[in-house]
């Protein structure tokens, strides 16, 4: 049998077997996990193409290696469409998650021991968001915001009130765990009235915001970073949106 030809089954009985076994799970459970998605079979196609053979370091047209004439045809066109679909100025598609999406962003612009504003976990926030279990919890000063007791709401008073007694070099809003609509609009005048930087992280609502059905925070975030798969139904991976 050729290494060439052979099928996965062929070639790893077992791999394939639980691949198999997980195909079977997702066509037969409900997960009840807002993160998760069924991608397209065209997606899955296109992942496990021929590029899975090609190094590409670099960005189009100034890579460090030869040969990737067709990998810059393909990147150019994400980077296209991924600033007509969210009407950017720049896109950044190389991040492999959101996670390192917000690190860069933060290794970017922040020094050791910056200060950051916040959402906190508990209140619906992120573990890239200044968790002490992330690098940003322990690379920077964090200070936290959270949500009113009463209502459930972003106390967005109560953030500005922050924002203006401690000054922090960036403000992020976004969140893993709160269902209701942002006032990314606010928390932009928020953040140019301390003199911060804005950094909006709405990896689990994307697909709303491309289509309208939740507002962008494109005119007011400094820098917008997203996954591609969750309400996007891509494939995984992550992306850098910001303005000249």
């Amino acid at each position: 049998m050729s290494l060439n030809q052979a099928s996965l089954a062929e070639l790893d009985p077992a791999i394939h077997k639980a691949l198999e076994d997980e195909k079977k799970r997702q066509q037969t459970h409900i997960e009840l996990i807002a993160s998760e998605n069924f991608t397209l079979p065209a997606i899955m196609e296109a992942t496990g193409s021929v590029l899975t053979n090609k190094y590409a370091e670099g960005y189009p047209a100034k890579r460090y290696y030869g040969g990737c004439e067709h990998v810059d045809v393909a990147e150019s066109l994400a980077i296209e469409r991924a600033k007509s679909l969210f009407g950017a100025e720049h896109a950044n598609v190389q991040p492999h998650s959101g996670s390192q999406a917000n690190t860069a962003v933060y290794f970017a612009v922040l020094d050791a021991g910056d200060k950051i504003l916040t959402m906190s976990l508990q209140d619906g926030g992120h573990l890239t968001h200044g968790h002490p279990k992330n690098c940003s919890g322990f690379l920077y000063e964090v200070v936290n915001y959270g949500v009113n007791p009463e209502s459930g709401h972003i106390d967005y008073d109560a953030i500005e009130a922050t924002a203006q007694a401690e000054k922090p070099k960036l403000i992020t809003v976004g969140a893993s765990a709160y269902p209701r609509i942002i006032d990314f609009e606010r928390m932009g005048q928020i953040a140019k009235e301390c003199g911060a930087l804005l950094l909006a992280d709405i990896a689990h609502i994307a697909g709303l915001v491309a289509t309208g059905l939740h507002p962008s925070p494109v005119p007011h975030a400094d820098f917008v970073t997203t996954t591609t798969h969750k309400t996007l139904r891509g494939p995984r991976g992550g992306l850098i949106l910001c303005r000249e």
